[in-house]
């Protein structure tokens, strides 16, 4: 059976880029369990639903499928904000538990997310917890919305940024048995190896 590799840590720490190339060299499936609240948060805005009200986003949450997954409204300040909503509703994280259990219960996979190692597969045999300064984080945000043509200022990313976590933190915790990786001085590639070393050693590969 191939393994589960649960990959957690705060926004904009790197966890996503870093999952995906471990995925991809592992031949594993990945998924980035952050889209599966952003859907829920599209299709409570598409009813024109509050996605603060739990009983429209957990009834949302039970009714998604993996063709929501797929949408291309899932990113941006919009979907940011109404998926943070509903990733503070207890119910929402319940409804969606079976769907990223399902996704990695037969041919193992690569998740990231926010409670992957503590909740979803605590049994993971390779956890990672991927963090990285707010400052370095904000700037990798900041650069990313540049690049993408919106307009923000550093500052107002890094104070989103806190915000957000003080929002995820109910769900942000390290498993007892995870490895911290720090990318503050780390490159993309430098952050891949890290991780590598850490999977094989895991893994008990060479």
């Amino acid at each position: 059976m191939n393994p589960v590799i649960a990959i957690d840590g705060p926004a904009a720490a790197g966890k996503g880029t870093l999952a995906r190339r471990i995925a991809q060299a592992l031949g594993l499936p990945y998924l980035d369990t952050g889209l599966l609240y952003r859907a829920v948060a599209r299709c409570v805005l598409d009813a024109a639903g509050d996605p603060r009200d739990p009983a429209t986003a957990t009834a949302a949450a039970r009714a998604l499928t993996p063709a929501d997954l797929q949408r291309h409204d899932l990113r941006g300040p919009i979907a940011d904000d109404a998926a943070a909503s509903v990733a503070a509703i207890p119910g929402v994280r319940t409804a969606l538990l079976d769907f990223q259990r399902n996704f990695g219960a037969t041919a193992g996979a690569v998740l990231d997310g926010r409670d992957i190692g503590t909740v979803i597969f605590p049994d993971a045999p390779v956890k990672l917890y991927v963090v990285a300064t707010p400052a370095e984080r904000a700037r990798r945000r900041w650069a990313e919305l540049q690049a993408r043509g919106v307009a923000a200022s550093l500052p107002e990313v890094e104070a989103d940024l806190r915000a957000r976590d003080a929002r995820d933190a109910p769900n942000m915790r390290r498993a007892d048995d995870a490895v911290t990786l720090d990318t503050t001085a780390l490159d993309a590639d430098g952050a891949f190896a890290a991780a590598m070393e850490v999977v094989r050693t895991r893994l008990g590969r060479a």
